[in-house]
């Protein structure tokens, strides 16, 4: 199949065609997820939460990331690789944004960026990377990295200022030049509006099903989550309980043929010690 290009997601908008996206963390995930055929493998920050076992996405680093970007660049030969730009590398200056886009790309083997937020600084900041040649998804609504000023993952966009400012946010990335914007938690109406409004498509995750597309965690679309999963996340499976069941069963596997091997152990040294009798029986 022919790889995924920046390009073909617009055509894929124009054309009515739902765009598939998923995240992956590793080289075997990448590489089934990109054998089903998904449109786009986004690299998350999601992965500090679902993979290392941390609160929120706020403490994963760029070297992270390019860790786990070029595990999954090595494993996806046909989607479209994004990898999210985690928190304070984007933020604290022009220079320090394109030297750590770049290296997503240049290391990490990432086709694509994305940041969050909508304010005056992120989109000149969109507008810079993808000036140098890098393409920027851009990330509206619930954005993780700002969870303490939303005062925890709550959904956005429910009043009509706030449903403005993301319209307003929205066009204005558009003009920057981002190549397609995830919409999270904010309601389907909103969303709907967003879609229509803008050229480039919108990619949602707990949105609605008007937008162009649609992302999910992996490891919530496939039972894999053992915490709470967003009420938004279908779940196609429950991976979580099959691996479960199987290591248990290994488990079992293991300590049966450990006792059976001792019961046979058992068994020849005592059918050892009777032919040792037996013999010194014969010999008096």
């Amino acid at each position: 199949m022919k790889p995924v290009r920046v390009p073909d997601l617009r055509v894929m908008k124009e054309r009515g065609e739902k765009i598939a996206v998923l995240t992956a963390y590793d080289y075997t995930m990448a590489r089934l997820l990109d054998r089903a055929g998904v449109d786009i493998i986004l690299v998350g920050d999601s992965v500090g939460m679902v993979v290392l076992g941390f609160d929120n996405t706020l403490p994963v680093t760029l070297d992270m990331m390019i860790h786990h970007t070029k595990a999954v660049s090595r494993g996806a030969k046909r989607a479209l690789i994004v990898a999210d730009m985690p928190f304070l590398t984007f933020q604290l200056g022009m220079e320090e944004a394109m030297r750590n886009a770049g290296r997503l790309i240049q290391e990490g083997g990432a086709a694509a960026v994305k940041i969050e937020g909508g304010g005056s600084h992120i989109v000149e900041t969109a507008n810079r990377l993808v000036d140098i040649g890098i393409p920027v998804m851009g990330h509206l609504g619930l954005t993780p990295q700002s969870v303490h000023q939303l005062g925890g993952f709550r959904p956005q966009g429910r009043d009509s200022e706030a449903a403005e400012r993301l319209l307003k946010d929205a066009d204005v990335l558009e003009k920057a030049g981002v190549f397609a914007i995830v919409l999270e938690s904010i309601p389907a109406e909103l969303a709907a509006r967003v879609t229509s409004s803008l050229k480039v498509p919108t990619i949602g995750i707990g949105a609605g099903p008007e937008c162009d597309g649609q992302v999910l965690v992996s490891y919530d679309m496939l039972g894999l989550s053992e915490g709470p999963v967003p009420p938004f996340a279908k779940q196609y499976t429950q991976l979580s309980e099959q691996i479960v069941s199987a290591a248990r069963a290994y488990i079992e596997d293991i300590r049966r043929s450990t006792s059976e091997a001792g019961e046979a152990q058992g068994r020849a040294e005592r059918e050892r010690g009777s032919a040792a009798s037996r013999e010194a029986r014969n010999l008096n």
